[in-house]
């Protein structure tokens, strides 16, 4: 009859599977609820690290990932949302030895902080983690400098704990803008910094709040490592022990300055300034040339006016890179070939020569950085406008 009634369950089981996340588990005496901060990659996207939870129970057999970092390429209308900075990511819920041979295949050091917690703030975060976990509950608006896999981790951690959690801002000695911050991952002379460069605009230029410096996982490292939790008068670290699980091979940087923007701007830098020398000596105006600046440069304004009012990207607002890509170029890319323009081509040129000007002035002053790449640029254009000013005055 015993056999029967384990028999019976064991077809249960497999008729009518038990969500175990749904479960509500206690947490063992023996539980660990850790930090696991993962180094830079060398993709642009994990240039910047990646942070997660670990709660291991020995006791139970867990030894569990939350991962915020996680979104679904098969998302309906994936890239639209991209664009438009509307993409949700996820909470993500896995066991740690894949986690862990991923970043080690990486050769992407690994490090983990035991957190000093009590039992009820173990079960508390625990609980607080498995019902985020759930399908209903996961999802949530991605942003790169206030809602990531690594701002999730002070927010839960503030939640969990509460006004007992204090972090101890001392480690941050320097006044960084966003901006800044962002380069400290980005090697100043590649596609990567180039792109956001262009692309980000005047707001990330602002001095970031010692808080916000906790967009970035290796700041999520250190401010915990220098955060206390405050219990019946008496204040403790709150990292108890730090461990390295995996520390990285130091790789030989693949940085190739023949193809970089500098490098790549210059040369088109040269070329137009080469083409405008040409002309001056002939006295003529290469007018496809004309043509094809105004075209490009209007093309890569209207791109930046949409990320700036058509996105909801918090990064891409007041970008002064119009300034050069300039949107109106596009609808005069056909007046400008014009042998005798209408006259007030001429004043909108010197418009475009003054404005070129107002760049170095933000530059100079701080308001935005700009991609040093563009430097080749910005001097070909200022030249090739005042020689099409001069040649329309004569």
């Amino acid at each position: 009859m015993k056999k029967k009634y384990i028999l019976l369950l064991v077809l249960l089981s497999f008729l009518f599977p038990i969500d175990i996340s749904a479960q509500e588990i206690i947490l063992s005496e023996k539980t660990e609820v850790s930090i696991l901060t993962i180094g830079p990659g060398k993709q642009l996207y994990d240039s910047f690290g990646h942070s997660a939870f670990r709660i291991r129970d020995s006791e139970k057999g867990l030894d569990l990932i939350y991962n915020f970092g996680v979104y679904d390429f098969n998302t309906p209308n994936f890239y639209t949302k991209f664009a438009q900075g509307n993409l949700l990511y996820k909470l993500d819920t896995g066991s740690f030895g894949p986690f862990f041979d991923y970043y080690k295949r990486q050769n992407r050091y690994v490090k983990e902080q035991q957190l000093a917690l009590s039992q009820e703030e173990k079960q508390a975060i625990f609980n607080f983690l498995q019902n985020n976990a759930k399908p209903e509950n996961r999802d949530y608006l991605y942003d790169f400098f206030y809602d990531n896999c690594a701002t999730k981790i002070r927010d839960v951690l503030t939640e969990v704990i509460g006004d007992n959690l204090v972090y101890n801002n001392s480690h941050i000695t320097e006044n960084y803008s966003y901006r800044e911050l962002i380069q400290k991952n980005v090697h100043y002379n590649t596609w990567g910094s180039f792109g956001m460069d262009v692309a980000i605009g005047a707001v990330v230029n602002r001095k970031a709040p010692p808080m916000d410096y906790q967009f970035l996982p290796e700041y999520i490292f250190k401010g915990a490592e220098n955060a206390t939790i405050s219990r019946s008068g008496t204040s403790e670290d709150l990292v108890k022990n730090t461990i390295v699980l995996y520390q990285n091979k130091v790789a030989k940087s693949n940085i190739n300055f023949f193809t970089s923007p500098l490098f790549i701007f210059g040369l088109i830098g040269l070329l137009i300034l080469y083409i405008t020398f040409k002309d001056y000596k002939n006295k003529k105006r290469s007018r496809y040339l004309d043509a094809i600046l105004f075209f490009m440069t209007g093309l890569i304004g209207v791109f930046l006016l949409l990320l700036w009012l058509a996105t909801d990207h918090s990064s891409t607002a007041n970008n002064y890179n119009l300034l050069w890509a300039f949107p109106f170029n596009l609808l005069l890319c056909i007046a400008i070939t014009k042998k005798n323009p209408k006259s007030w081509i001429r004043k909108y040129l010197i418009f475009l020569v003054l404005i070129i000007f107002l760049i170095c002035l933000h530059w100079i002053t701080g308001v935005q950085g700009f991609a040093i790449g563009m430097i080749p640029l910005l001097i070909a254009l200022v030249v090739r406008y005042y020689y099409i000013i001069t040649t329309f005055k004569k």
